[in-house]
């Protein structure tokens, strides 16, 4: 055999052999259904779900075009009592408006607090920052602040949002949906995933540090972050993929992790065209919801799997 015919040979081993590492990362459904299949009409027809979290055997849902959280039985039955919108209480003044949507959700364990996530609104002089809004074990509003960091671009601000604790004092971890925090291809240039970390001064959502994710993560953006007991869980929507690693959050670091890329059809094309949200269930599980697909024919075989809550096993994850 020629070095040619060898060297054409050893590449093609080599392709193989990275195509089957690769399906053999691939999440595994576990089980899915349509939101609205859950939930009947009861928050309306469309359901651009936007955030997930688990919680005391259920699923907390928000919508990026709704102002009220769905919630859903873990088992994703449709007879579950536990099925159905929770309506806010909304303040009589300030807060939210009523048509307001959210795109992403965290709780805080210890004084069972809720926060959702708005992805940026105008401040003056110019410029955009992202919004909190806080809510007590009932839903009932306690007040929203600014998260203090600026953003450029209104479309692309804050997607992701999650609490953790540190030494007794809680974070809020927001995630931009651009590379770098930025917008345009900027955003879309791999190698650049933040997360902004907060902490509570009075009424104000005050940055403390900035946490890299790796260079070598290959997402074109972000969508939404899940912490567990010390492991980090970050969603891509462009890139239908999920990447897992070990926080530290003593200096606000993480390690190179893996990517898990969500299933694919045969010809080795996305399913999932449109995946949101992601919170951690258990050590090996993840529950992902998935916005509504755009219009068009290139977007046509993402329905079946569109507005839509999923659970997936993590193949070969460890604790």
């Amino acid at each position: 055999m020629t070095a040619t015919k060898k060297s054409t040979a050893t590449g093609k081993s080599r392709q193989k052999a990275e195509a089957e590492a690769e399906a053999a990362r691939e999440l595994r459904l576990v089980k899915e259904a349509k939101i609205r299949d859950l939930i009947g009409d009861s928050a309306g027809t469309r359901l651009e779900a936007s955030g997930v979290i688990y919680r005391d055997g259920a699923f907390l849902i928000v919508c990026d075009n709704l102002p009220s959280l769905i919630r859903v039985s873990s088992e994703l039955s449709p007879k579950a009592p536990e099925n159905g919108v929770l309506k806010r209480v909304k303040k009589k003044t300030g807060g939210p408006q009523a048509n307001e949507g959210y795109e992403d959700l965290a709780h805080d364990q210890r004084k069972d607090r809720y926060y959702t996530l708005s992805e940026a609104e105008p401040v003056k002089p110019k410029g955009f920052r992202a919004r909190v809004h806080e809510y007590d074990a009932k839903l009932r509003p306690l007040g929203s602040a600014h998260l203090e960091f600026d953003l450029a671009d209104a479309n692309k601000g804050m997607e992701g949002l999650e609490w953790v604790e540190r030494s007794g004092t809680g974070y809020l971890l927001a995630l931009c949906e651009g590379n770098q925090c930025a917008g345009g291809k900027k955003g879309r240039t791999p190698g650049g995933g933040r997360v902004q970390v907060f902490r509570r001064g009075g009424k104000r959502w005050i940055r403390t540090a900035t946490l890299a994710l790796p260079e070598s993560l290959p997402f074109e953006d972000f969508s939404s972050v899940s912490v567990r007991e010390g492991r980090i869980a970050v969603l891509s929507q462009a890139s239908s993929a999920l990447w897992v690693g070990r926080i530290d959050t003593k200096k606000w670091q993480v390690d190179e992790g893996t990517v898990h890329r969500l299933p694919t059809d045969g010809k080795g094309r996305p399913l999932y065209g449109n995946p949101e949200g992601v919170s951690w269930v258990s050590a090996d599980h993840v529950v992902i919801v998935s916005d509504r697909a755009k219009k068009g024919a290139a977007n046509e075989r993402y329905r079946a799997k569109d507005q839509s809550i999923h659970l997936f096993l993590i193949p070969g994850n460890h604790v």
